[in-house]
């Protein structure tokens, strides 16, 4: 019997689980940053291959650094047919998270992989990146009766995506704001999926086993799925109008308003600010829609009501307004995320092998102290 006394944190809220060097978040003041460089610099002046690389690597990638990466990514875009082959199998009632865990995990079966060989770390990452918006584009044409298309090498990363996932190249104003938003989601210091993706690692997995074990934990609706859930939400009040007493109804119950709220931040997250501007540029190009005007009378209320307890929009608020209005559909929120976040993963299981030590918690027991065991025959 163990006489050690611990501090029960539920949810490990607050718990420093490892030391990093890659992101950092200031959530008194509203501030992201990535290897010291502020995300709104990044959504700026880079794109989402140089954020990937810089999130990996840890600095800006030279000129010749970014050609080859660039040049790297592009030429593994392609997914073998045999992994074509397993989407093709899947029901296509099963959610595309589901489709992608599969996807990637099957991965490990196909190609080379040996933590301890820095050049096949660094040819993983590549296909990781490379290979998981093929995964997504593929999967969402063929439950839908489609062929897949195949990837082209001449579109950066973002229109890449877009092109694979409709057959055809959109407004380039759309593939740049989907750039940014892949930019925003690449990486967020330790979440879920961050700690899922650091626990695998420190087992010595294979980083496809990595990887996928985060896009299983991404998959809740807690964590990635929450896009989805704003959506529905904004759908389902239906009008400006409605937003007030809904909010009402919300905050007298004590239930939560999907969207708002982040563990982290206690003002507006940068990312969503950054979103809503990114709502201004897309409407004004493409139209305005009813989600937006809600959305925003959303914020307005809920500031009012509870902006003074820090509860003011995520980035999840205003990412599925942005992605619905690009056409992309609400079950691909997650995945798309995953496309973004992937970067992050695998700058966090490079750093965790770096100097590992299996992470393994302790816990504190609440059951039975002491009991005996009953045979079968005398307990009644």
């Amino acid at each position: 019997m163990t006489t050690t006394q611990y501090e029960y944190v539920p949810g490990l809220a607050g718990v420093p689980a490892t030391r990093s060097a890659i992101s950092d978040i200031d959530g008194q003041r509203g501030i992201l940053k990535y290897r010291g460089y502020a995300i709104q610099e990044l959504v700026q002046g880079s794109n989402f291959t140089e954020t990937a690389w810089l999130v990996i690597e840890g600095n800006l990638p030279t000129k010749a650094e970014f050609a080859k990466f660039d040049h790297d990514l592009r030429q593994r875009r392609s997914i073998s047919f045999r992994i074509r082959d397993i989407l093709m199998s899947l029901p296509a009632t099963g959610h595309p998270m589901e489709a992608l865990q599969a996807g990637v995990a099957a991965f490990g079966m196909f190609y080379p992989k040996n933590i301890r060989d820095t050049q096949l770390n660094y040819e993983s990452g590549v296909r990781l990146i490379a290979k998981l918006p093929t995964i997504v584009a593929a999967n969402h044409r063929i439950r839908n009766g489609d062929d897949p298309v195949m990837p082209r090498d001449d579109l950066d990363h973002a229109a890449n995506f877009l092109y694979m996932l409709t057959g055809k190249e959109l407004d380039p104003l759309v593939a740049k704001i989907f750039d940014v938003c892949l930019i925003l989601h690449a990486e967020h210091t330790i979440n879920a999926s961050t700690f899922s993706a650091m626990v695998t690692a420190s087992t010595l997995a294979d980083p496809y086993t990595v990887i996928s074990s985060a896009i299983g934990t991404l998959s809740g609706p807690l964590h990635g799925g929450a896009n989805e859930r704003v959506l529905e939400t904004l759908r389902e009040i239906g009008s400006v109008k409605n937003v007030r007493p809904y909010i009402e109804e919300k905050i007298r119950n004590k239930e939560v308003v999907m969207g708002m709220g982040h563990r982290e931040y206690k003002t507006m997250d940068p990312r969503a600010t950054i979103l809503k501007d990114l709502c201004k540029q897309l409407f004004g190009k493409l139209g305005s829609t009813p989600l937006y005007d809600i959305a925003e009378e959303v914020e307005k209320v809920m500031a009012e009501a509870v902006g003074a307890k820090g509860v003011w929009p995520n980035v999840d608020f205003y990412s599925g307004i942005v992605y619905d209005k690009m056409g992309i559909p609400v079950d691909l929120f997650t995945p798309v995320f995953a496309i973004a976040r992937v970067a992050g993963w695998v700058a966090h299981w490079r750093e965790q092998i770096a100097d590992n030590r299996i992470l393994r918690p302790t816990q504190i027991y609440v059951g039975e102290p002491d009991r005996k065991y009953v045979p079968m025959e005398q307990r009644g």
